[in-house]
């Protein structure tokens, strides 16, 4: 069982930045593929972003390549997305994900409970 605690929303101007932290219990983190993904309002969720377990490969969504990155510190059970260049469609509720296996599933294993990002025009 992993639990994943999400923290760093917030408002932010379109052009700014903001850092999501996910944080995850358990001893075997190093073991899960972990991820992003984001649900705005009257929307489905979507995916935004993975990392594997080794945290040598990445993936992106099209719509935030060259603007987010995703990373991963094993050693403190925490994957981290740094967002830049915000703008107003990237408002949603984020939430981590994590799956055990090597590569992250688009239904993933374990959910986090969720952070606002809010972005204004």
């Amino acid at each position: 069982q992993v639990q994943l605690v999400e923290s760093g929303g917030g408002l932010v101007q379109a052009g700014g930045s903001l850092r999501l932290s996910c944080a995850a219990s358990g001893r075997t983190f190093s073991r899960y593929a972990m991820g992003w993904f984001r649900q705005a309002p009257g929307k489905e969720r979507e995916f935004v972003a993975a990392i594997r377990s080794s945290g040598i490969s990445t993936d992106y969504a099209d719509s935030v390549k060259g603007r987010f990155t995703i990373s991963r510190d094993n050693a403190k059970n925490t994957v981290y997305l740094q967002m830049n260049s915000l703008k107003p469609e990237d408002t949603a509720v984020y939430y981590c994900a994590a799956d055990n296996h090597v590569v992250l599933s688009l239904q993933p294993d374990y959910w986090g409970q969720g952070t606002q990002v809010t972005v204004s025009s």
